[in-house]
């Protein structure tokens, strides 16, 4: 049986099970010829096979990122697809892939970026993500934080604090003036109490 016939569509299955275990079964194997299958679909006619592929794929990033090795620049050309759920579906296999192949990913930031400013809050949480993951290797940190700024500055309300909060630990003394000064542009946005509350504890963790 071929691994596309393994697929939850292929299956007749409205469930992402069949796509996890798949994945997990190529893991433990490190399977590299199905990955490669998966990789080819991507293109598939059908939309459904292009979907469980890229989903499984996400299940083996998530477990061994190296097994896709190699496969970075297929992954980021996907977010110019015209299908939503392959954009989001790469931005989650390229933050999964971002320590393993930081050179190749950090060339393509500039799209990265472009699409989580035009795509949901699944595609900014995962570029939110990447730039953390740039932050914390010394080679990119500089040139990574500002983006990150850049990404909160422009944050949706309700993920603000959460995205404060995860950027806290990569402030730098001389980034933290800076820092600052954008949480607090954007404390008025905040409504809801819990979330405002949120915020001002990281503000206030910065002006210790």
């Amino acid at each position: 049986m071929s691994i596309i016939q393994k697929l939850s569509s292929s299956l007749d299955r409205r469930d992402q099970e069949p796509n996890i275990k798949l994945a997990e079964t190529i893991v433990a194997k490190k399977d590299k010829h199905s990955v490669k299958e998966l990789i080819d679909n991507l293109q598939n006619k059908n939309k459904n096979i292009q979907g469980d592929c890229i989903k499984t794929l996400d299940e083996i990033s998530s477990r061994n990122p190296d097994l896709l090795s190699g496969y970075a620049g297929i992954i980021i050309s996907l977010l110019d697809h015209k299908n939503n759920r392959m954009q989001w579906g790469a931005m989650c296999v390229l933050d999964n892939m971002t320590l393993c192949e930081p050179a190749v990913i950090y060339k393509a930031l500039g799209k990265i970026i472009s699409a989580a400013d035009h795509g949901t809050v699944i595609t900014k949480d995962h570029t939110l993500s990447i730039l953390l993951k740039f932050c914390s290797l010394k080679k990119y940190a500089a040139q990574a934080f500002p983006l990150l700024l850049d990404q909160i500055l422009s944050a949706p309300p309700n993920q603000l604090p959460t995205y404060a909060e995860k950027a806290l630990p990569f402030v730098t003394d001389q980034h933290k003036k800076q820092f600052l000064k954008t949480l607090i542009v954007r404390l008025d946005d905040i409504e809801t109490d819990t979330k405002r509350k949120r915020l001002e504890k990281v503000i206030q963790k910065l002006t210790k």
